[in-house]
């Protein structure tokens, strides 16, 4: 079973928990600053490394120093779900790890 959309107040609380992160476009979004591009490169990884666990994946964007996160759940319609959330909560985990603001 696919799993189900959350509804506006759903998300809307889920944000307040959430902060750095906001909805764009039936997404989670957030962006990372890093010291320097092998900390973008590491948290990258680290991430790839926790979605392969979740079988749960984002769109990663890399720059220099920065990294972008976009995450939505595609099988409920590219629609934010709790498996988003979850993803999002261990992102934000990891960051402090790779001096990530």
């Amino acid at each position: 079973m696919a799993p189900q959309p959350l509804n506006e107040l759903e998300i809307a609380e889920t944000l307040s928990g959430l902060p750095g992160w906001s909805l764009e476009n039936d997404r989670l979004v957030r962006g990372y600053r890093l010291p320097g591009h092998p900390q973008a490169v590491a948290m990258l990884v680290h991430i790839a490394t926790v979605q392969e666990e979740m079988n749960h994946h984002a769109d990663l964007t890399l720059g220099y120093n920065r990294l972008g996160v976009s995450v939505t759940t595609h099988s409920a319609g590219g629609r934010v779900t709790e498996l988003d959330v979850m993803l999002a909560r261990r992102i934000d985990a990891l960051a402090p790890a790779h001096d990530a603001e």
